[in-house]
Order: C-alpha cells, then sequence, then structure tokens
C-alpha cells in the first residue's frame, strides 16, 4: 500500500530518530582518543569529497558555483576540525583547583540539523562535525530543493565515521523531506535540541517547537568605509567577500557606506576592480526583479550577476562582477536596502562616522539585527564607537565580512551556525561550535563553612519569659491591678 508523503515522511523520521538514540548510547561509551579518530576521519573524508559535492549542490540548487563551494566545504571541513581538534568533550574537561570546582561534559543526545539550500552540503559537513565531538548523534531535515546532495553529504559522513568506529545510525539525512517531516524531527520526544539554518519562519519554528534550539538570524550586513581606510585593499576585500558563492553567505556584504569626502575615489577603485554602478534606468530594473510579493525573489538568489542583468532585462560588461547601486533610503519599499544573497551592493553616501553609524542601524534594524557589521577603517576611535554602539554580533574590522563573520580570515570560531543573540531573538550571538551541544556539569567542593551563629546575638526568649525578659506572672499581675482599677 502506498504511503501519503507526509505520512511516509514522518514514518521515515521516527525510524531516524530510533536508530540515532542506539547509536547515540555506545557513542556515549567512546573515549576522547576514539572519538577524536572518528573526527578525523569524518573531515578527511569531507575533503575528499569538497569538489563533488559542490558540483551536486550546484547542480541541485541553481545557487552559486561550483568552485566557491569546494572551498565552502573545504572550509566546514579542515577549518572547522582544525578550530576543535584539541578540545576536550569527554568527562572531565576542565578543572578549577582555586575554587575547586570540575567540568564534566556530557552530551546533549539527537540533534536535529535544519539544513538550508544556499548552504546544503557544508551546513552537513559542519553539523555533523560538532555533533560527532559532542558525542551526539543528528538527524537532518534538509531543503526540498536540495534533498538530493544534502543527503549525498550526510552519508559520507556517516560512511566516515562509522569505518572509524562510530556505531551504525549515527548520522541520518531524510531523503524526502516534508514540512511535516520537519515538525515531527523539531517536536519528537527523542530529539534532545534543533540546530536551525534557514529562512526566517523555519527558525521561529524552531523557537516554538518546546525544544532547546540554536537559529540564526537574517544578515542584512551594512559595511562602513571610513575616511582613513586603505581603499585599493578595501574594495579587494569587498569584492572578493561579496561575489564568493555568489552572495549565498549570510554574513556577506549587501550595502556600503562611503563618507562623502572619499565616495569618488571608492567608485572609482570599485568599478576598476569589476563593481558596475547602475544608471537610474538600471537601477529600476534590478529593483523590479530583487523582491515577488513582498520579499527576496528566489530566482535572485546565488545568481551570476550577468543572470541577474539578463532577468532585468540589462546590458552590462562581460567582466562584472558584482552590481551596485546608489541608494538614499531605508525600508522594504526599497528593494536595494534588504538582503539579497546575491551579488548586489546598495551604495549609501554619509558626511561623517556619524552619520554612517545611524545609517549602518537603520540598516541592521531593517533585517539584519545581531548578525554582522563590517568596518573597512584605521582609526581606533570610530572602530571603538562602532563597536560600543551596534547591535552586531559580529563586527568584522578590515576583511572581507563573509570570511570574517565565519571565522576564516579572523580570530573567532570558524563555524557555519552563526547566532545573533537578543538582537535577533536568538538564544546565543556565539559562532555554533561543538560546546553549544554538550551538557556542561559543575563538581563543586565545599571550600567554605557558613558562619555560625554568634553567642552575641539575641537569644530566643524561654517559653515562660518575653523579649523584654519579665515574667509571664508579671505580665498577668499587671493586667489584673489595670482591671481591677477599670472597674473601680
Amino acid at each position: 500500500m502506498m504511503l501519503d508523503p507526509d505520512l511516509a515522511s514522518v514514518q521515515e523520521v521516527r525510524n531516524c530518530l530510533q536508530e540515532a538514540a542506539q547509536a547515540q548510547k555506545q557513542l556515549e561509551a567512546l573515549s576522547q582518543a576514539e572519538i577524536d579518530s572518528i573526527v578525523r576521519a569524518m573531515c578527511d573524508a569531507g575533503l575528499r569529497e569538497a569538489e563533488r559535492l559542490a558540483a551536486l549542490a550546484v547542480e541541485e540548487t541553481g545557487f552559486g558555483n561550483a568552485a566557491d563551494k569546494k572551498v565552502k566545504n573545504e572550509f566546514a571541513a579542515r577549518d572547522v576540525y582544525n578550530a576543535m581538534k584539541d578540545v576536550k568533550t569527554v568527562g572531565i574537561i576542565g578543572k578549577d583547583e582555586a575554587n575547586k570546582v570540575w567540568e564534566v561534559a556530557q552530551p546533549v543526545g539527537i540533534v536535529a540539523g535544519i539544513v538550508p539550500s544556499t548552504n546544503p552540503t557544508s551546513t552537513i559537513l559542519f553539523k555533523s562535525l560538532i555533533a560527532v565531538k559532542a558525542r551526539n548523534a543528528i538527524v537532518f531535515s534538509p531543503h526540498p530543493s536540495a534533498a538530493n546532495c544534502s543527503h549525498e553529504a550526510a552519508m559520507v559522513m556517516r560512511h566516515a565515521a562509522e569505518q572509524a568506529g562510530a556505531p551504525a545510525g549515527l548520522i541520518h539525512c531524510i531523503t524526502k523531506p516534508t514540512l511535516a517531516a520537519t515538525n515531527e524531527l523539531m517536536r519528537h520526544k527523542l530529539t534532545d535540541l534543533i540546530l536551525a539554518t534557514g529562512g526566517t519562519q523555519m527558525v521561529k519554528a524552531a523557537y516554538s517547537s518546546g525544544k532547546p534550539a540554536y537559529g540564526v538570524g537574517p544578515g542584512n550586513v551594512p559595511v562602513y568605509v571610513h575616511a582613513s581606510a586603505d581603499l585599493k585593499q578595501a574594495v579587494r576585500r569587498i569584492i572578493q567577500s561579496k561575489t564568493f558563492d555568489y552572495g549565498t553567505i549570510c554574513a556577506s556584504e549587501q550595502a556600503l557606506v562611503v563618507d562623502q569626502s572619499i565616495k569618488r575615489q571608492l567608485v572609482r577603485e570599485l568599478t576598476e576592480q569589476g563593481a558596475y554602478v547602475l544608471d537610474e534606468q538600471e537601477k529600476a530594473r534590478v529593483a523590479a526583479v530583487i523582491m515577488v510579493n513582498g520579499g527576496l525573489n528566489p530566482q535572485l538568489v546565488g545568481r551570476s550577476p550577468h543572470k541577474i542583468a539578463e532577468m532585468a532585462g540589462i546590458v552590462i560588461p562581460s567582466s562584472t562582477r558584482v552590481l551596485i547601486a546608489e541608494e538614499v533610503h531605508v525600508g522594504k519599499t526599497h528593494p536595494f536596502s534588504i538582503e539579497k544573497l546575491s551579488p548586489i551592493l546598495a551604495l549609501y553616501t554619509v558626511a561623517d562616522w556619524r552619520e554612517g553609524c545611524q545609517r549602518c542601524m537603520e540598516l541592521l534594524e531593517l533585517g539584519g539585527l545581531g548578525h554582522t557589521l563590517g568596518l573597512h577603517c584605521e582609526d581606533d576611535m570610530v572602530i571603538e564607537a562602532f563597536a560600543l554602539e551596534k547591535p552586531a554580533s559580529r563586527i568584522v574590522v578590515n576583511a572581507g565580512t563573509t570570511f570574517g563573520g565565519i571565522g576564516a580570515t579572523t580570530g573567532i570560531l570558524p563555524s557555519m551556525t552563526l547566532g545573533c543573540g537578543s538582537f535577533g531573538n536568538n538564544i546565543t550571538s556565539d559562532n555554533i561550535g561543538p560546546k553549544h551541544l554538550l551538557n556542561i556539569k559543575r563538581v563543586a567542593f565545599g571550600i567554605r563553612d557558613m558562619p555560625e551563629q554568634s553567642a552575641s546575638q539575641p537569644q530566643a526568649t524561654q517559653a515562660t519569659g518575653t523579649a523584654s525578659g519579665i515574667s509571664r506572672e508579671e505580665v498577668m499581675a499587671i493586667i489584673k491591678s489595670v482591671l481591677a482599677e477599670w472597674k473601680a
């Protein structure tokens, strides 16, 4: 008998969770050395298969380009592994000798991994590595438009883990993802934690599931270019970052905010390095294809500038790497000011850093609160002002925000899941890593005694006395005397 697709997918989720639960209990018994050996094997497999998985992702989704997706897969395997390879995740992971507190790691159990269509294979590699490093099982729910490449990436991780000694059934990926299946995965009693990367509605669903959840918000990243910036370097970094995989990473630049005093030099440098500045007619044509029904046009996401130009009915030079439109307004009725996830940038002009601060705030409030902000600046006072005031969890200075935000070119934790903190209605502002998938218990030894009551403190009165020292008999005599006088 043929099952309804929703029912079949829900049953698949339940079967996956049952197998994952058994495997996780076995994984939990392994030593740190055994876990690290498994994770190393998974990293190696991810690197070997990076190119093939990249090609599968582009073929299936149409987003981005294979060369950059290969680099993204390599980052998700190699850089993430290198950042956590020496991290303790088994047994006693820390001792505070001064305060006599031990920290003991315990896995959360089964992680539900929600995977976006923009970064399907790299997200699978990343989440598999950090889950297993923390001795968890993981069950993935991929985006329907990236189901096949996501499943293939998960099987690469699963087979590598099992060949290295992991129990069978530790890593799963739903083969026919449906909304019903994703909801079942997030709400099922065997699911212990949700690691959600995807659209706003999916992240909201994760937070409303009743389970602990790490979700991420959108990244409408503004980048302020101060008069002190090295413009040639700044533009090189911006264009490399913005054009990487055609803008599909949520930390990529969305708008440039530049001081009036250097605007002409900046525009000249941008055009010399492959940017094409739209005129007013071209701007209107591109604006018309950015949004559909009040939201970002999915046909625009991760497309080349030439494909976007074709969609808009304009002609651009063959050397064009990114499209730029000058803008003066911020809001949903001004398409260039939203998160575009494609090689399109808005360009705003401001009088100075104070006005630049305000413009960046408006862009963050439109759709990027808590995510990422970029600065190209050599003035520490201005950098500090932005750092203290802006509601962004990653403030990337003199680096492309795509690479700086994920920790590829900065010293923050390499990650493909970037928390936005309370600014973006997220539980954390961290780059997510294996320690977020652990329960950390504290063994606390007594180091002091509570002070005992001193002899000088008032003692409780005896049952026959009062706080003033007068006996019960004396009180009764006084009362009888008063009553006798009252009667007389």
